[in-house]
């Protein structure tokens, strides 16, 4: 059931979309009529959360099971007593999937208000608490203890420290204030921590704040598949072209348990330092993470050896993963993308020079894996299209598991190389209205069907390199 408007977007940037998911191909298959309808389908789920919480069990650490029971008493104390079901995901043995309860509808409203940013909104959806930094502004009577509403500022509108704010706002629930007003507002740059505790959110996931450190990871379905898809086997040597924060990385090398190499680079050095952390905190000791341009990664000749560090001779890795830098239209729930039409459609470029590099470091019989958190056309099945016409040498293949949907129509790919894609496309299912009876009522294989269908937005390729290049 949709509760939010769909996503907002500047009106170049919905049509160029649109051109995209209405293109020649998709539109002589499906009609126009019903072309437009997903496609606006789409843009109403993109600002509503995926139906699921799902966490990468550190199977490096504990079993599945073990962390499932934990996780489970944690729930318990977090939801007071409500029994929320944890499902093992049959096809990702090392996932949990952990139902949204929501949209709930009768939670009443309160005359004390807090306005919070749209990213802090986001989170709030998927089961955060309001962080300090976030609040923008707070009704003028508001003391701590106080229960309050919680609304999001979509359009960036609200001033810092407004006593009101009567422009567009989203309900997201209501909690209870951890400061007064006058302390959020003091000018104190120290403070940081939690401001609004959510009691009544419109969705209830769990909190991960601090939550079974080092035995799960919170991960989306599709960035959980991705790894499986590449497959990693103990003692390869592994690189993942741009890492952070490091979900991804530290997957692969629990699939290879932790036997091997696994080269993590990433050109922001905060970024690579929270990969060094995750690592840690994982107990993973086959990763090495350098802060390095992916798109100079590639060594033309020896003239000095840096013992394993970047940048790396041509033909160095048995498999390397490209989880590109995208636009993230695939992201949910955003209710508001303020970019521009340029800065959408940026991304294609870089992510063909970083490809050209990845196909060089590959070793003939190495496998590739490309993969987005997006939903363009450009960005997808078109690299896809541009990549077998440049790179004779590299194949598609099959994806084991395959979980998303096939490829879009519109890139000149044949059917059959449209089914080696897996695409993740949350308009394929209505949006959901659970609540805790329902759940009762569902069968398991329902749940999972639902779980990978109404997650994130995202694209995943497989290719094999048959040759030198």
């Amino acid at each position: 059931m949709s509760v939010f408007p769909k996503i907002s977007l500047r009106p170049e940037v919905e049509n160029y979309l649109k051109e995209g998911f209405m293109n020649k191909e998709v539109v002589t298959s499906l009609g126009k009529q019903e072309a437009e309808r997903k496609f606006q389908t789409l843009l109403n789920h993109l600002s509503h959360p995926p139906s699921f919480t799902t966490v990468r069990v550190n199977t490096r650490l504990a079993s599945v099971q073990h962390v499932k029971n934990l996780l489970l008493d944690e729930l318990q104390k977090q939801f007071n007593g409500l029994n929320v079901p944890i499902l093992q995901h049959p096809d990702l043995q090392d996932v949990l999937l952990i139902p949204v309860i929501g949209p709930r509808k009768n939670i009443k409203k309160q005359q004390c208000e807090a306005i919070v940013g749209a990213q802090c909104g986001n989170a709030v959806l998927r089961g955060a608490h309001v962080y300090v930094p976030g609040i923008v502004s707070a009704s003028k009577f508001m003391k701590a203890g106080d229960v309050i509403s919680v609304y999001s500022d979509i359009k960036g509108k609200c001033k810092k420290g407004a006593k009101e704010f009567d422009e567009t706002k989203i309900f997201l629930g209501n909690g209870i204030s951890e400061l007064s007003r006058k302390e959020l507002f003091s000018g104190l740059p120290e403070l940081k921590g939690i401001g609004i505790r959510m009691t009544e959110p419109v969705y209830l996931s769990p909190s991960f704040d601090n939550v079974l450190p080092g035995y799960l990871f919170l991960q989306n379905l599709p960035s959980a598949v991705v790894a499986h898809v590449l497959n990693p086997q103990p003692g390869e040597k592994i690189l993942d072209l741009c890492a952070a924060p490091g979900g991804k990385t530290t997957h692969i090398a629990a699939l290879m348990h932790d036997q091997g190499e696994v080269i993590a680079l990433d050109k922001v050095s905060n970024k690579v330092e929270k990969i060094r952390q995750n690592a840690l905190l994982l107990g993973l000791n086959s990763i090495r993470a350098f802060c390095f341009d992916g798109t100079k990664a590639l060594k033309l000749e020896m003239v000095e050896d840096t013992e394993g560090e970047p940048p790396f001779l041509p033909e160095s890795f048995d498999r390397i993963l490209l989880d590109a830098p995208c636009s993230g239209m695939g992201q949910r729930p955003n209710m508001a993308c303020s970019w521009t039409l340029k800065e959408v459609t940026s991304y294609q470029p870089l992510q063909r020079k970083l490809f050209s590099v990845a196909v060089q470091l590959l070793k003939p019989g190495g496998v590739l894996v490309y993969s987005t958190c997006t939903i363009t056309l450009a960005e997808n099945e078109e690299q896809v299209a541009w990549a077998l016409r440049t790179f004779p040498c590299v194949q598609l293949q099959y994806q084991e598991p395959q979980i998303g949907g096939e490829g879009m129509m519109g890139a000149g790919l044949s059917f059959e190389q449209l089914k080696q894609l897996q695409r993740f496309d949350p308009s394929v299912v209505p949006l959901p209205d659970t609540d805790i009876n329902s759940l009762r009522d569902t069968r398991i294989e329902d749940m999972i069907w639902l779980a990978n269908k109404d997650c994130i937005g995202f694209f995943i390729a497989k290719f094999v390199k048959c040759k030198s290049t």
